[in-house]
């Protein structure tokens, strides 16, 4: 679903409102929506037909009328009422499950242009942000279409059939339910408007208090170890203090507010009562003692009901906002553009640079420059050098995450930018510093994106990667679940598992980014042994700060400043005496 939704939903979006992308999303369910409406309508008819039933029979038996009237006004809203159960499991399906079926198009759509876009983008943006409009934004797309719609319709279908029925039976009501119904409604609006002012001034301080205590429990040690304690307490006092004073202030203007608001809605109510009662008394427009009843319910129901409506307008702009945040990743243009370029069915993995350049910034200073180098087909190069010196971007050059901005890259004598990244990927795998893995099985975490690896391919690699023997002392063996982020294992061992799950791939480029910097001596050892078999026969880029690691590459590159300072075996750098020698002779001392 996701290849389907993702290309109309970034078309439609460009420019448009946010009501306009909602009536899009919405476009295949649009028939289901209008069966909603027309289900909705019938099932709360009850609520707009009770005061006319009402109405009538107390004309019944005012008018002493024959009592089958009593009975046919009973059976009518006696039916209607047995029917709304049905109706409302009917409507249910009918809205929320275009409302379920819009959200998930929504995130499908959403997950695929993350996919898409470039890593730039995602370096630039935090995956925190990203997941909040996947799961937060969406969902308040959601609870907006369905408060809009339950709320909404509900008092929109009263408004209409209560102001329809007293059109019909006292028309000369009409002008008057038309000034004082928004009238009542306004007053009880500005009333809330103030309550939500010091709800919001409430929350605030739950949240300081919520922040408050975090911080306490942090700095309990730190408390506890100088005596701090009561200077901590001190001033947690004072947060109490003021949410306290904040809460009673809550309490006083909830108080005030419902007692007004009944005071109000009770106050014309009764004035519209009476003022009725004395149009019914006095045999004035044929107003009957039925209408009466009939004209004082409708008002509180009518007032409430716009009321309502008013109170949805904060939650409509808060949807309406959450569309706006879903497209900023919908239309966001740093896509990687592979459409239309070459496919790789084949890689021997011979990599050239020609005066490659990168500057991340067109003002800023370039991460590389002038970089040149040529690189046969299962050979090892080393890229070494002080912080900042470019190593990682010549790294991500290789993998295509970035473009160069001069010069060319050529993989196989093919220029990289007439290539389709995607297919290149299949040859290339990486280990980095941090091993990555998910919250899965063994199996799993090593045969990512590799569905026709069998069991003994991922025994094989799991046992070229030297991670045999911790995997079987594990209780499940291969399906032993390794927890959020490998946090069940150890250092060693998550490195060893990224390491089965790059020879798995059996890639033509291989890419060790760090990849045994945080690991203590044995483990080192073991990855070490580990990545010696995966190097065999590939071409491979080596990042390392120890210098121990790399001593037997084919050639070791020094960079300084983007460029390249010199290159050479161990050996040859050592004899050198240059950038190399100083750097191997820092970490010697």
């Amino acid at each position: 679903m996701a290849s389907s939704s993702d290309r109309p939903l970034d078309h439609r979006y460009r420019d448009e409102h946010p009501i306009r992308t909602l009536g899009y999303l919405f476009r295949a369910d649009r028939r289901q929506l209008i069966a909603a409406v027309g289900v909705f309508t019938v099932k709360h008819s009850p609520v707009w037909l009770l005061p006319l039933i009402t109405a009538s029979i107390i004309d019944t038996v005012v008018q002493h009328a024959p009592v089958g009237r009593i009975w046919l006004s009973t059976g009518i809203i006696l039916t209607i009422l047995v029917l709304n159960h049905p109706l409302h499991i009917l409507y249910v399906r009918l809205l929320y499950g275009s409302v379920r079926r819009m959200g998930t198009t929504l995130r499908s759509a959403l997950c695929t242009r993350m996919q898409q876009l470039s890593i730039g983008y995602h370096t630039r943006v935090s995956a925190g942000v990203l997941q909040a409009k996947v799961v937060r934004d969406v969902e308040t797309v959601e609870q907006m279409v369905q408060q809009t719609a339950e709320t909404g319709l509900g008092a929109i279908t009263v408004l209409v059939g209560g102001l329809v029925i007293i059109g019909v039976r006292t028309p000369e009501f009409v002008p008057v339910f038309v000034v004082v119904v928004p009238a009542a409604a306004l007053v009880v609006a500005r009333l809330r408007a103030r309550l939500r002012t010091h709800n919001e001034s409430f929350r605030h301080e739950v949240e300081t208090l919520s922040s408050r205590v975090s911080e306490m429990t942090r700095l309990i040690p730190v408390t506890r170890a100088h005596g701090l304690e009561g200077k901590a307490l001190h001033r947690m006092d004072g947060t109490l203090h003021r949410l306290l004073t904040s809460g009673l202030r809550l309490d006083l203007v909830n108080g005030r507010f419902g007692s007004l608001a009944w005071v109000v809605l009770n106050v014309v109510g009764v004035l519209v009562l009476a003022g009725a009662a004395l149009v019914s008394y006095y045999g004035m427009w044929g107003v009957t003692p039925g209408d009466v009843v009939m004209l004082s319910a409708f008002l509180t129901t009518l007032t409430n009901s716009t009321t309502t409506l008013a109170t949805l307008a904060p939650v409509i702009t808060k949807g309406l906002e959450s569309v706006r945040s879903v497209g900023e990743v919908l239309q966001a243009p740093e896509l990687e553009d592979n459409e239309g370029k070459s496919e790789m069915t084949a890689l021997r993995g011979s990599v050239t640079f020609e005066n490659v350049g990168l500057a991340y910034d067109d003002n800023g200073p370039a991460a590389v420059r002038d970089f040149s180098l040529r690189v046969a087909p299962g050979e090892t190069i080393a890229l070494v050098g002080a912080s900042g010196a470019g190593k990682s971007t010549v790294l991500n050059l290789v993998i295509g995450f970035i473009r160069p901005t001069s010069g060319r890259l050529l993989l196989d004598g093919t220029d990289m930018n007439t290539l389709d990244l995607r297919t290149y990927r299949r040859f290339v795998s990486v280990v980095p510093q941090e091993s990555i893995l998910f919250d899965g099985t063994i199996r799993e975490n090593v045969a990512y994106g590799m569905d026709d690896a069998d069991e003994e391919a991922v025994r094989a690699a799991l046992r070229d990667a030297n991670a045999t023997e911790f995997v079987e002392r594990l209780p499940q063996g291969l399906d032993t679940v390794v927890g959020e982020h490998g946090a069940r294992l150890s250092g060693g061992q998550r490195q060893r598992l990224a390491i089965a799950r790059a020879l798995i791939r059996d890639p033509r480029i291989l890419i060790l980014d760090e990849a045994t910097s945080a690991l203590d001596t044995r483990s080192e050892a073991l990855v070490q042994q580990a990545l010696a078999r995966l190097l065999q026969g590939r071409t491979t880029f080596v990042v390392a700060h120890r210098l121990s690691t790399v001593r037997g590459a084919d050639r070791i590159v020094v960079m300084g400043g983007g460029r390249i300072l010199e290159t050479g075996t161990h050996e040859e750098l050592l004899r050198g005496g240059g950038a190399y020698c100083e750097l191997h002779g820092g970490q010697v001392a």
